[in-house]
């Protein structure tokens, strides 16, 4: 199965920010930070947001990412804006960076992107070890539907000033509930004067209901602080979208 770093490279990576859904907004994430503290890091920090709105702020805040490609461009697009900004290529299951952040977050639930329990708990390992003692950890995740079969084959569109079409595509999807694995095959197309390149690759999301995420927690040394939904409202058993935040619970 492939990991995010080989997922988000290529024409992936050169679609991912004219094509997303939604763009997060940097607000709730410096409300973390300014409750947990400063230095911060983002984990999967892809093209730079929020980090790089977050920076543009003024917060000591790092990114951290598996694709170069992704990095790339959050590094382009910095330089851009007059930025500066540390950027970390790893992958957070094995990140070993040497410091350690009073805040340590993802912005949205790239954590599924971990297709197996074994990854992720070594993520949270990973993330006590960079952990302060009195640090704590925001991760977002998701129980995801099944696309709709008339959703399959729907294609969502940009086109730039010059002419330039991009296109992405679910043209199929596998669901695997006893591994609590969805697989979404999707196309990306870029459309230039003279040229289109066209890409399709399996989209893997891992999910994790909340007594099975405690569990891998506690496992990784970390304490369950809360667990809300998106919008801060605190999480029931029957929410698909929920939020934990972690703290060390061994505080070394």
């Amino acid at each position: 199965m492939p990991d995010p770093k080989s997922f988000y490279s290529g024409v992936v990576a050169q679609l991912y920010a004219p094509l997303r859904a939604v763009v997060p907004d940097a607000d709730p994430y410096a409300g973390f930070i300014a409750r947990s503290g400063e230095p911060a890091l983002e984990l999967g920090c892809g093209t730079g947001d929020p980090l790089l709105d977050l920076r543009a702020r003024g917060v000591d805040v790092e990114g951290l990412d598996s694709s170069a490609d992704m990095l790339h461009l959050c590094r382009t697009e910095a330089a851009a804006r007059g930025l500066n900004v540390v950027l970390h290529e790893q992958a957070m299951e094995s990140m070993d960076l040497g410091c350690r952040y009073r805040s340590i977050f993802l912005a949205g639930p790239t954590f599924n992107l971990l297709t197996d329990d074994q990854t992720a708990r070594r993520a949270l390992e990973r993330i006590r070890v960079h952990l302060e003692p009195r640090g704590s950890a925001l991760i977002p995740l998701l129980i995801p539907a099944a696309t709709p079969a008339e959703q399959l084959n729907r294609t969502r569109e940009h086109r730039t000033d010059d002419g330039t079409v991009m296109r992405l595509t679910p043209v199929a999807e596998q669901r695997d509930d006893p591994n609590r694995t969805q697989t979404t095959v999707l196309r990306y197309e870029l459309v230039t004067a003279g040229d289109v390149v066209t890409d399709e690759r399996p989209w893997i999301l891992h999910w994790h209901t909340q007594d099975d995420f405690r569990a891998l927690a506690s496992e990784a040394g970390l304490a369950v602080q809360t667990v809300v939904t998106p919008r801060g409202t605190r999480a029931t058993a029957d929410d698909q979208s929920f939020v934990f935040v972690l703290t060390n619970s061994g505080n070394t």
